[in-house]
């Protein structure tokens, strides 16, 4: 299939309400390109060097998303314009964002990334960490970012009972979260398990393969 077809088989599998993050990493501007000629605005990087190098050479009104790890000393590179940071995975990381939010006279949005995934190769905060973290900015100590919702990963397994598990922990944190204030965007599921994110309450997923292929190294 085309990079159109793909991308349109897509879009025909989602709800109203659940936005698309075309995962572009590792993909020429080209494609990214196309895809934002079919109509889509938002797009996920894993790597802060290679989101500033595509963004001055993109058309202004895509949203990128920092979806990988962040590393706190880049923060400053991608705080001028990102729209969204998916991966806040730590106290100091959401300090330092806000930090250089500060700078650039914004606030931005982000995600609290959850570990999620019963295999112990997934980054995040654990519950309680999110839930302090998140008590902590209730109580405007990062005034200059944020949180709009959460991000979780699942593990990478067929299992599909327990990837399900996996996500429906994360929507019912979500839940309890919200009770303090609303959250908008629950972010769970890539090319192999968005079908079963959705049905477990993601409103946000990240596709990245099924879209623009695999990747030649």
């Amino acid at each position: 299939m085309s990079l159109a077809e793909n991308y349109q088989h897509i879009k025909n599998q989602l709800p109203k309400h659940v936005t698309l993050v075309a995962v572009s990493k590792n993909h020429p501007i080209e494609k990214i390109q196309e895809i934002y000629n079919l109509g889509q605005r938002i797009f996920g990087e894993n790597k802060v060097q290679e989101m500033t190098e595509k963004q001055p050479n993109l058309p202004d009104d895509i949203q990128w998303h920092l979806i990988g790890h962040l590393q706190t000393n880049k923060v400053k590179y991608i705080a001028p314009f990102v729209a969204l940071i998916q991966s806040v995975d730590s106290e100091k990381l959401l300090s330092e964002i806000d930090k250089q939010a500060a700078k650039n006279n914004r606030i931005i949005k982000v995600l609290l990334q959850v570990k999620i995934a019963e295999e112990d190769t997934k980054t995040g905060l654990e519950v309680s960490e999110a839930k302090e973290l998140f008590l902590k900015y209730l109580q405007d100590e990062f005034p200059n970012v944020e949180i709009v919702g959460l991000m979780g990963m699942a593990s990478f397994v067929d299992d599909k009972a327990q990837v399900a598990r996996e996500f429906s922990f994360l929507k019912r944190l979500f839940d309890q979260l919200s009770i303090q204030k609303k959250l908008e965007i629950l972010s769970m599921g890539m090319s192999d398990d968005f079908p079963l994110a959705i049905e477990n309450g993601a409103n946000s997923v990240r596709v990245g393969s099924a879209i623009f292929g695999q990747r030649i190294y």
